[in-house]
């Protein structure tokens, strides 16, 4: 537990210290999110279930060069039973003014489960710019292991 503190400490302090230079961009984001269980196995098949949640979080959006950013986020999700902070690093690529697109890893801890707390995930997300500080976001998450399980997240973003 104090591993996770100290990481998300470490995020918060990062997103925050980014945020005073000119190209980089602080928002909220929200949604739903549905993710795919099995009650056998740890992929899809044939007794697939989907529960749904939500979530909230902020992010902070890093110009590196031209079309590409590094976007660090930071969320809670609420799935059923389930509570936990979701860490992604995205790298971002701007397909023109109104989509990007976004792929790379996704850090969870889960704050109510019993062992092996900790979980990696690999996303893949897509935002299309509905103005210049509103976006709607897509993600789909890949889960590596049973409890990591896979997920689509549906949400809109507000750059501040």
């Amino acid at each position: 537990m104090k591993n996770v503190l100290q990481i998300v400490i470490l995020l918060i302090i990062l997103m925050g210290s980014f945020s005073l230079q000119a190209q980089t961009k602080l928002g909220i984001k929200g949604g739903f999110n549905f993710t795919f269980l099995n009650e056998e196995q740890g992929n899809f098949g044939a007794n697939q279930k989907v529960q749904t949640g939500y979530y909230f979080g902020a992010f902070t959006n890093l110009n590196i060069k031209n079309k590409f950013n590094l976007q660090p986020e930071l969320l809670f999700i609420s799935l059923g039973d389930f509570k936990f902070l979701n860490a992604p690093i995205y790298f971002k690529y701007n397909i023109n003014d109104d989509f990007n697109i976004l792929v790379g890893p996704s850090i969870n801890y889960f704050f109510d489960f019993f062992n092996a707390k900790l979980k990696v995930r690999a996303d893949l997300g897509l935002t299309y710019n509905l103005s210049s500080r509103l976006d709607l976001q897509m993600k789909y998450t890949i889960g590596f292991e049973e409890i990591a399980p896979n997920g689509i997240f549906l949400g809109l973003g507000f750059k501040l």
